[in-house]
């Protein structure tokens, strides 16, 4: 269901001050519509086949990989690394780019919440919003994955993800595993990054997954790091402000695409957006959980970019 498989036109790196370079791409028609990808995490990068989810010969395709992780350049990761930092460097982007406005920001999960977060702040900026998989950064949704909810259901991958942790530490493994990545020894880092990593990437699927975890150092460190930075802060947002602020999006064409088996940001999240966002359109996918390329969310998700491609 992909595009063909594209190379970059452009690349670079884009200094956005305190020891940060983004790195940025394009991609497709330089006279196409402007479409941005907000990729997940925390943390997680870009990939090729990210730029697969848009029409090259409609879309002048920007991609690129935040604060701290990918191929950006930082010199400590998660220093001045915060959900307004990373808005801002997507008006910086957009501006480095001479791009007007935006006419498809596409983001999934963490990428969710930075597009919505975008879209509050920066209303006149872009044209239609497409979300997969949505997290808008409220404590109960942490605590779902991380405290009390995804356990009861994956009791026996629960347990491994607590085996990283002293026993005494068990009743917050939040905050444990921050403190492991940031402060023990590098081999306890990159076990407890492995193993941190490991417990989300077994629960993005509807069917089961192998190799969750087994990506290189590098990715599976920015994935651990950036996230339990952003999360024991509280995504560094009021609590609740991203659905509070939903009223903003009023007029704005939107499609949600969500798992109806995510048990890494359940429905209750992308329905209750949907219900204060209005003129949205919700697209609960039957037999998906999670992850981008489960066949019907990516069908829901080229259909979205196609449609909007054309209007």
């Amino acid at each position: 269901m992909l595009h063909p498989p594209i190379s970059p036109r452009e690349s670079g790196f884009l200094d956005v001050g305190t020891g940060h370079s983004i790195y940025w791409e394009t991609c497709g028609s330089p006279q196409g519509k402007p479409a941005l990808f907000l990729h997940g995490g925390p943390g997680g990068g870009c990939f090729a086949d990210h730029r697969r989810l848009f029409d090259p010969a409609r879309y002048n395709i920007v991609l690129f990989d935040q604060r701290g992780c990918g191929r950006s350049r930082f010199a400590e990761r998660c220093a001045a690394n915060t959900t307004q930092d990373l808005v801002e460097d997507i008006e910086r982007l957009r501006l480095m780019l001479g791009i007007e406005r935006w006419g498809l920001v596409l983001g999934g999960s963490w990428g969710a919440t930075l597009a919505l977060r975008y879209a509050q702040l920066h209303r006149m900026r872009l044209e239609a919003l497409v979300l997969r998989g949505v997290f808008s950064g409220r404590r109960s949704e942490v605590d779902w994955l991380y405290r009390f909810g995804a356990s009861q259901l994956f009791p026996e991958r629960w347990r491994q993800f607590q085996g990283a942790v002293a026993p005494g530490r068990c009743d917050d493994l939040l905050h444990a595993y921050h403190d492991l990545l940031m402060n023990a020894d590098p081999a306890d880092r990159i076990a407890a990054a492995r193993a941190w990593c490991a417990w989300e990437g077994s629960l993005l699927t509807l069917a089961p997954r192998r190799g969750a975890g087994s990506s290189s150092e590098d990715h599976v460190m920015a994935l651990a790091q950036l996230e339990t930075h952003y999360f024991v802060n509280d995504c560094f947002m009021p609590e609740g402000e991203i659905l509070r602020q939903a009223n903003v999006l009023d007029g704005l064409p939107g499609v949600i695409v969500q798992g109806r088996y995510d048990v890494v940001t359940p429905p209750t999240t992308a329905y209750e957006l949907h219900r204060a966002w209005p003129g949205s359109q919700l697209e609960i996918v039957d037999d998906a959980g999670h992850a981008t390329m489960e066949p019907g969310t990516l069908r829901k998700l080229m259909e979205a970019t196609d449609r909007f491609a054309a209007g």
